[in-house]
């Protein structure tokens, strides 16, 4: 790829293993790894005007409208201009996409696809460190210390969206938003996506 500046986007329902994925491409390559959480929480203790606003739903236990999360994500990549990065989950609706494109257009889009059973098992068996947004799974990624977090020894939670009578309202609702953003990254050129998930496998196989 030599020295191109890569913008590359990881989307996948939820229990699908973004996370992970995302990790091993940022270590590889480089990339600096951002997500709608992480910017989130980080907006929240920053202040500032979208981030008060952010934060009297994250104090209420209420999900943070998409307007406001798409206002914090593209604020941080306007930041970012002219550098590499690879976001986290990011866009997951169709507005959001839109907004990500008037700010760059990502030049690899990974789309993960997981099994719904094999989702809700794992969604069931989430727990996470609220302050970090660190994530455990007590069937194959445990905590050290059951319940704790491994960093902080603080207390883990288990997300109300994780609980399994959720599980299968939150999946439909992913799948119809997602449907809109997946068929608008459908028509990056094929031969450069290809370009790059080869890149990526390559890299990985090093690793």
């Amino acid at each position: 790829m030599g020295s191109r500046v890569l913008r590359a986007v990881v989307l996948g329902p939820p229990g699908s293993g973004k996370g992970t994925v995302c990790e091993r491409i940022a270590r590889s390559f480089g990339l600096p790894r951002l997500s709608g959480g992480r910017v989130l929480r980080e907006s929240v203790r920053a202040g500032g005007e979208v981030g008060a606003l952010a934060k009297q739903y994250v104090e209420r236990g209420l999900p943070v409208p998409d307007h406001v999360l798409t206002r914090l994500v593209t604020a941080e990549l306007q930041r970012r201009r002219g550098e590499p990065w690879l976001l986290d989950g990011f866009p997951r609706t169709l507005g959001q996409a839109e907004a990500l494109d008037r700010v760059c257009r990502p030049d690899l889009v990974i789309g993960l696809h997981v099994p719904f059973e094999t989702l809700k098992d794992r969604l069931g068996a989430r727990w996470v460190h609220p302050r970090s947004g660190r994530v455990y799974n007590v069937d194959f990624d445990p905590p050290h210390v059951h319940g704790l977090d491994d960093l902080t020894g603080e207390p883990l939670v288990q997300r109300r969206d994780d609980r399994p009578e959720a599980v299968a309202a939150r999946l439909r609702s992913y799948r119809e938003a997602a449907k809109p953003v997946m068929e608008l990254y459908s028509k990056i050129p094929p031969v450069r996506a290809e370009e790059e998930s080869e890149a990526l496998l390559r890299a990985e196989d090093q690793d």
